[in-house]
């Protein structure tokens, strides 16, 4: 029997930080992790997709090289290649967690957990992937009968992380009808693929596989993609996605899949009935608690309706001595979210003081052009009672957009009418992500319009797009025309 301070199950983003905090702190730490460390982040999500985007944006800026004066010929596309590297980029990210595990003393303990009691795990190999030999192991069941190791510690965190959704429809589970885990086991590009679902996972596929060649159609049941972002930004992006080619359709559900003369037939509920032929269909709609075969009665936790654990702002469970962390608690499914609560658990755990602000977490989807948010959109800040002033700033106006050839989308700023305190932040064009990082501290520092404005941003650069969109919101705009009097 091995015995810790502080015992990890699941080496996700979430828990590989809540474990190195921890030993940070003088605990002694063990953590269970079945597959790699890095969890789905590393190993199936953020990291690798974001990778293949890469090699996205540049198979598309070579196809487009003649409009920057550079001549290309004989442009082609190995699908291989793009997956080799995307291997090794998810290797060196991996092997650099593993030795950062190590190098503060936390034991790596590899293998299943199922629960003996709140704080108390057996370990049993780790079986094999749903999805077979090369697939992802962090939803495999437990393999053997005994186990090959028992652990116990006085404080436990949960950290499992979540698993992709699959519809239960007629033909849900055909050959070709994969989920974004699936999506990575792919040989080649699909000819034509269709996506279910248009939030993050789903819009971040269907934009690679087109700029790859595929003939992509999204299918979502809400009235624009990425239905959590600002309603300007999801039809932005719908528009977008039209324009290179990805047949868009909104207020539609998808009834069932069958097997087609050359593929697969899927079977569309909207405006009209349809049926699209297509090589694969990849279903992006969502992700639900991993849990699977963890014994989690044996603790007596408390979860909800869907199976998310339930947790307080300290990160801790119903049940003493025992914390869940990450896409296990349902709060944010983001790694950065995961990361940070690993960090509240593990100095609660240590006897530090820590918190979160679930109302300043920004979300970033990875299509191009990129979006990222933080805060309230302009319908939830109404709907909340706040009276605002709104403005939005082109890309097309920046100096640095003209010369980079990315001058899509805009900058949309949320503040209160009254005080111009910063209420959301909502981008759509190039370095989006990198972008709303202002957007966040703004908010948590609770600038207003005027001190964005005033704060002196460096020219040329896409960051002088928030200085921009504050003054176009106080009226006093620079580089647009000024708003139409009345």
């Amino acid at each position: 029997m091995q015995e810790f301070d502080l015992l990890v199950v699941g080496g996700g983003p979430g828990g590989y930080v809540a474990a190195i905090r921890a030993a940070q702190r003088g605990l002694s730490v063990g953590l269970v992790e079945k597959e790699k460390a890095g969890g789905v982040c590393l190993n199936w999500g953020c990291i690798p997709t974001k990778a293949m985007l890469r090699s996205a944006e540049v198979y598309e800026t070579v196809l487009h090289s003649e409009d920057f004066g550079v001549h290309a010929e004989n442009v082609q596309l190995d699908f291989g290649a793009v997956s080799r590297r995307k291997d090794g980029v998810v290797k060196n990210l991996t092997d650099g967690v593993a030795g950062l595990l190590k190098a503060n003393g936390v034991t790596v303990i590899n293998g299943h957990a199922r629960f003996t009691g709140p704080t108390s795990v057996d370990v049993y190999p780790t079986g094999e992937s749903p999805l077979g030999e090369g697939g992802p192991r962090y939803a495999a069941e437990p393999a053997g009968d005994q186990p090959v190791e028992r652990v116990s510690a006085q404080d436990v965190i949960l950290a499992t992380g979540s698993v992709p959704v699959r519809l239960p429809i007629p033909g849900g589970d055909l050959p070709g009808v994969i989920t974004s885990d699936g999506a990575f086991g792919l040989d080649d590009v699909p000819g034509r693929i269709a996506v279910i679902g248009g939030s993050a996972v789903g819009a971040e596929w269907a934009s690679m596989f087109a700029a790859f060649g595929s003939e992509v159609t999204i299918v979502e049941m809400a009235s624009s993609l990425v239905p959590i972002e600002d309603a300007e930004v999801g039809k932005a992006l719908g528009r977008s996605m039209g324009k290179s080619g990805i047949r868009v359709l909104t207020d539609s559900t998808v009834s069932a899949v069958e097997r087609g003369e050359q593929g697969l037939r899927v079977h569309v509920d909207g405006a009209k009935e349809q049926q699209l032929d297509v090589d694969v269909v990849l279903m992006g709609v969502g992700r639900k608690p991993n849990t699977g075969a963890l014994d989690l009665e044996a603790t007596g936790v408390d979860t909800d309706e869907r199976g998310f654990v339930r947790v307080d702002e300290r990160m801790r469970t119903n049940v003493e001595h025992l914390y869940a962390i990450g896409d296990i608690t349902g709060k944010a499914l983001l790694a950065h979210v995961a990361s940070h609560q690993g960090v509240v658990a593990a100095d609660t755990v240590a006897g530090h003081e820590a918190h979160i602000d679930y109302g300043v977490v920004p979300a970033a989807t990875f299509t191009h052009p990129e979006i990222a948010s933080v805060g309230l959109t302009e319908a939830a800040a109404k709907e909340a009672g706040h009276e605002v002033v709104t403005s939005r700033f082109p890309f097309a106006a920046l100096g640095r957009s003209k010369t980079t050839g990315d001058e899509e989308g805009f900058m949309k700023i949320v503040a209160g009418a009254k005080h111009g305190e910063i209420l959301g932040v909502h981008v759509i064009g190039p370095s989006a992500s990198d972008l709303i990082t202002e957007g966040t501290l703004a908010i948590s520092l609770e600038a207003t319009l005027d001190e964005l404005a005033d704060t002196i941003h460096a020219h040329p650069t896409l960051g002088e797009i928030g200085m921009e969109a504050a003054m176009s919101a106080l009226g006093l705009p620079l580089h647009t025309a000024p708003p139409r009097r009345r």
